[in-house]
């Protein structure tokens, strides 16, 4: 069984714990141990340390998560209600292949389970292996990566952690719906990746535009199912990462604040975060990423795709050559536009599907301006 693969939770950590104050998350969480594998059947999140960041050429050491459990560990908790467990560490396999196999089954059946796997790397290949997991489900896939660079590679390059979303594109069964990178800077990326990113009608948000306004992100994470945290998109000056020095990024607040829209999306069924520096500094702002990535989940509102979409308001658009629809939630007053399946054609999507989209679309729209990420949609829907 894949959980044997499951490193439990080191004594020393066992022994920190005990001392923590009732309230903390330490003493409220399930965690795998020497003699106890948590109950999974009443579990909601799974956290997962991967000990692999061979995907990394500079960094060969070994990859410690025992400075981000004890800040983790050592937070206080919500108002929440759901169970959490420490399913412990997957160790470093012979070969890369080996640790993405191992993560891939556990997502598999964390994911049927309805639990959602919250894996801490190790590098950012790993976002590979969490892709994989999802084959045997058989339906399409969105990725939101939060990230100051594509990761594409060249066609001959192995897979790295700045290169696999190249081998995610191309590989065999291809189940990517749509890729959303959220605070790209400009100069890291190529000309001709960001054109390649306009081809494959993917989305990109520059930093300077989320910085701005981190609303326009909270659409695109609620079509997400896979979401993927690079932590040098964070400035060294709120992470703490000054082994690698990272001028320009997120800061400590945005980052939890897009962490918290992830964890709020109804659809995202995984969550990653990779490529940190082993720090004690760097640990601190991990755990708090993923913290508000749990406090989100416990807001949850299961509205689309779980909930009826006859239940929202109706807003149709008449345009010159089509009609566009929206919806609206007067629960939580969030927008959806649908995307519609054309008949005649062969469609990745096998039936109409909302697309999560804002206020500000829809006025858009009443003004004769189309969507952007509604015309992308349409585009990457017909095969």
């Amino acid at each position: 069984m894949v959980f044997d693969f499951l490193e439990p939770v080191e004594i020393e950590l066992l022994e920190f714990v005990s001392e923590l104050p009732v309230q903390s998350l330490g003493r409220k969480i399930s965690i795998h141990t020497t003699e106890v594998f948590p109950d999974l059947d009443k579990a909601a999140i799974a956290l997962i340390g991967v000990l692999e960041n061979r995907g990394v050429d500079e960094r060969k050491e070994h990859v410690s998560l025992d400075h981000v459990r004890r800040q983790f560990y050592s937070l206080f908790p919500g108002n929440w209600d759901m169970n959490i467990v420490d399913l412990g560490d997957v160790a470093a396999g012979d070969t890369p292949e080996d640790t993405y196999y191992v993560v891939k089954n556990l997502v598999d059946e964390l994911v049927k389970k309805r639990i959602i796997p919250v894996v801490v790397g190790g590098s950012q290949d790993l976002t590979y292996a969490l892709y994989r997991g999802y084959d045997k489900l058989e339906q399409m896939v969105n990725l939101v990566s939060i990230d100051s660079k594509f990761d594409f590679g060249t066609e001959n390059e192995g897979l790295t952690a700045s290169s696999y979303l190249t081998k995610i594109i191309v590989e065999e069964p291809n189940n990517l719906f749509n890729f959303s990178n959220i605070g790209y800077q400009t100069y890291y990326n190529s000309q001709e990746e960001i054109d390649l990113i306009e081809k494959l009608y993917f989305d990109a948000y520059r930093l300077g535009e989320i910085c701005n306004n981190s609303t326009i992100a909270e659409p695109v994470f609620r079509d997400a199912d896979i979401v993927s945290v690079d932590m040098t998109a964070v400035k060294s000056s709120d992470s703490g990462n000054y082994v690698k020095f990272i001028p320009n990024g997120f800061d400590g607040k945005e980052i939890c604040i897009l962490a918290r829209y992830a964890g709020i999306s109804d659809k995202v069924t995984s969550f990653g975060v990779f490529n940190h520096n082993n720090s004690r500094q760097e640990s601190v702002l991990i755990a708090q990423v993923l913290w508000y990535f749990i406090e989100g989940y416990h807001y949850r509102s299961n509205e689309y795709p779980f909930g009826s979409k006859e239940q929202y308001l109706k807003y149709i658009v008449p345009l010159e050559d089509e009609e566009l629809i929206f919806y609206k939630s007067d629960r939580t007053d969030r927008w959806w536009i649908e995307i519609p399946h054309v008949s005649h054609v062969n469609n990745k999507l096998k039936r109409n599907t909302l697309l999560p989209c804002t206020h500000e679309d829809y006025m858009g729209a009443c003004n004769n301006e189309i969507p952007e990420r509604w015309w992308k949609a349409q585009r990457k829907n017909i095969i």
